[in-house]
């Protein structure tokens, strides 16, 4: 798990104060995944992929350095067994 800096207003900070049994994190990932839902991405379908990606040999910076969709993540996976099938290299 990759830790990202988000900004709050004092609002937020203030309300988190007074009520400090919310979970934080899991409102972030509630609101990305209500994004994800508006946009069309089925997270299970995400994740299986991303897991998929990572077995084949790639990191999540080679990931998202070669796809910006789940349709460029569906045809990385599809289309490369490994990762050195990508880069061109053998195990010569």
């Amino acid at each position: 798990m990759i830790t990202r800096s988000v900004t709050i207003e004092d609002i937020d900070n203030l309300y988190l104060m007074w009520n400090d049994h919310i979970n934080a994190s899991a409102l972030y990932r509630q609101a990305l995944r209500e994004e994800m839902e508006v946009r069309g991405v089925d997270p299970d379908e995400l994740r299986d992929l991303l897991e998929r990606a990572r077995k084949q040999g790639y990191t999540l910076e080679e990931i998202t350095a070669n796809t910006d969709r789940l349709a460029d993540l569906q045809s990385l996976v599809d289309g490369q067994q490994d990762l050195s099938a990508v880069e061109g290299t053998t195990d010569t």
